[in-house]
Parts: structure tokens; C-alpha cells; sequence
């Protein structure tokens, strides 16, 4: 078994091709009042980016009859993509672009809020247990004010020894998504059989992340629990998956990319370069709540949400750990 990268919570964490560095969950509250609670581990004190990825939320499986679902009223994005994925139930998309979707299993949303957008994701009345992930790619600065866009995508599911892929960004293993990206991005959901070992060619010069959703899988040989999300730093042109179980399936999502160099400050729902940019951003939010900035989300009852109060202290750039 190869070993892990301890963090090193005084410093930078330095990673090596081959090794795996292990990121743990921690559970936040999402969408204000009605808030669900979802586990995160991008981004964190730690490691703020996976190639361009700077956000992932884990999330369920939960009885929407017990907790509620998903309600997350209006709010605004700058400056980042997000990506909704599901491994169970439906959830209804709004935007302030005009949009009306719905996002299912082993299917793609897509948004660009590049200078601005506002949605809204509500889990619907079809809708049992849910259970899925919410991404956020950070836009790069030559096209971090790009016009609102959205994106709805069906990856067919490609037969693997030992595993079912399904690329929703990207390439892998001969499949190839046709959703555009603002930088050179890999996303994927893999089912690994009972007992699966897979070895996947790669790009040697993405980093890699590697969330379990269910199952205890070995990334590299270093074991990861459900929501843990393992690291590995670029330098090699393959990755091993396998599931330590024989007796049933493990379900994972490799996300990666280059080295994202630039320098971000990530505040809420912003993702932007400079405090003042962030201080400009949530003024906007909150003297319009619908304005031309962000614009408005018909169809949602209710209102928007209120931006949480600024820091005392000015908000500094996230740098990348190397």
C-alpha cells in the first residue's frame, strides 16, 4: 500500500505523483432558513483547488419526507460554474437567465455565472430520497465576467472491465463529453463491481480528485471511506481504483485538471480575485436582489436570499497548495 500525505496544518501540504493525500468532510448547512446539511470537502484550509474545481458538497442519501429536501431560494453566483449531479431523485432548476430544467440521475447541469447570474434548486414532490453532488469550477480570469449560460447534459454510460463510466465533463477512457469548459477540466461518476480493480489512463499533467460516494475504495492504494475525497498531484499517466468489497458495488467521482495558478478569493456564493471584489459583489447582491447584475428568477415562491454579513478582517487570496 503506498502511503498518504499527512496535512500539515502549519503550512503549505507538498504532494507527490503516486501518493494520496486524504481530505475528510465536514458538515455545513446549505441554503439559509431551510438549510440541508451537506458534507464538504473542497474547499478547506488544506487544499482550496483541484485543477479549476474549488467547491464539492456531498449530499444524502436523505428521506426528503424527514429532512425537508432541497430548497434553496434565489442567490447569486460570480466569477464560477456550477455542476449539479444526482445518484438519486429530481431537483428543479430556475435561473436568471431563463432557464427551466430539471437535473436527474446520470445527468448534467451546467451553469455559468460569469460577471453575474442568480437560481434557484428545489428538490421535486417526485422526489424520495435524495442524494447527489454539487460542484463549483472556478473561471479562469481571462473569462471570469462571461455572459450567463446554462447547460443540460446526458453522458451514455460506457462498459469498463469491472466498472460503468459515465464522463459529464471532459475525457476518460475513450468517452469525451461535449460540454464546454473555461479550462481543461475531467469529471466522472464510476460504478466499480464487487471486487473491481481498475486501472485508468490519465492525463500526467491533471492533478486528481477522488470522492467516494458508497463503498471503501483504494485510490493508489490508500484506502477512502464514503465522503472522503482522495488527492493525487500530477506526474502520472494512470490511476488505480479498487473496491475492497466482493460482495457489492462502489460508487465514486473523479474530478481533475491542470493546476489552476491563479490566486482566488472565495467568499459565499463569489468567486473573485480581491476583497474589494467580493465587498462590490455582495452590494450588488443586496441593493438590487434581482437587478441587473444578478437578474431575477421567475417562478420560485418566495424570496431571495440575504447575503451573510463581511468578516471584520479583509478576506485574503486562497492560495494552492503545491
Amino acid at each position: 500500500m503506498k502511503p498518504f500525505v499527512k496535512v500539515d496544518e502549519g503550512g503549505p501540504v507538498v504532494s507527490e505523483p503516486g501518493k494520496v493525500e486524504v481530505l475528510t468532510p465536514r458538515d455545513v448547512p446549505l441554503g439559509g432558513p431551510r438549510a440541508m446539511t451537506v458534507r464538504r470537502t473542497l474547499p478547506q484550509r488544506q487544499r482550496s483547488l483541484i485543477g479549476a474545481w474549488c467547491f464539492a458538497d456531498h449530499y444524502g442519501p436523505d428521506d426528503v419526507a424527514a429532512t425537508g429536501g432541497m430548497d434553496v431560494a434565489p442567490h447569486p453566483h460570480t466569477g464560477l460554474q456550477t455542476v449539479s449531479w444526482l445518484f438519486s431523485g429530481e431537483i428543479e432548476h430556475r435561473d436568471s437567465l431563463g432557464s427551466h430544467a430539471f437535473v436527474r440521475p446520470g445527468e448534467l447541469n451546467l451553469m455559468t455565472g460569469g460577471h453575474g447570474i442568480a437560481h434557484t434548486e428545489v428538490s421535486t414532490p417526485r422526489t424520495t430520497v435524495l442524494h447527489g453532488v454539487q460542484l463549483w469550477v472556478a473561471l479562469p480570469d481571462a473569462h471570469r465576467d462571461a455572459p450567463r449560460d446554462f447547460q443540460h447534459h446526458e453522458p451514455e454510460p460506457v462498459r469498463l472491465p469491472g466498472a460503468a463510466l459515465r464522463v459529464f465533463l471532459g475525457a476518460l477512457a475513450g468517452a469525451t463529453s461535449p460540454v464546454r469548459t473555461f479550462t481543461p477540466l475531467l469529471g466522472a461518476e464510476l460504478l466499480l463491481d464487487p471486487g473491481a480493480d481498475l486501472t485508468l489512463p490519465v492525463d500526467p499533467a491533471f492533478e486528481h480528485g477522488l470522492l467516494v460516494d458508497t463503498g471503501t475504495v483504494r485510490f493508489a492504494g490508500t484506502p477512502l471511506k464514503p465522503a472522503e475525497l482522495g488527492y493525487t498531484a500530477p506526474g502520472h499517466d494512470h490511476l488505480t481504483l479498487t473496491n475492497d468489497s466482493d460482495t457489492t458495488p462502489a460508487r465514486v467521482v473523479l474530478l481533475g485538471g491542470p493546476p489552476f495558478e491563479e490566486e482566488i478569493v472565495m467568499w459565499w456564493n463569489f468567486v473573485c480575485r480581491t476583497h474589494d471584489e467580493v465587498v462590490r459583489a455582495r452590494a450588488d447582491w443586496m441593493a438590487e436582489l434581482g437587478g441587473p447584475r444578478f437578474g431575477e428568477v421567475e417562478g420560485y415562491d418566495g424570496g431571495p436570499l440575504p447575503a451573510p454579513e463581511l468578516p471584520t478582517v479583509p478576506l485574503k487570496p486562497r492560495r494552492r497548495a503545491v
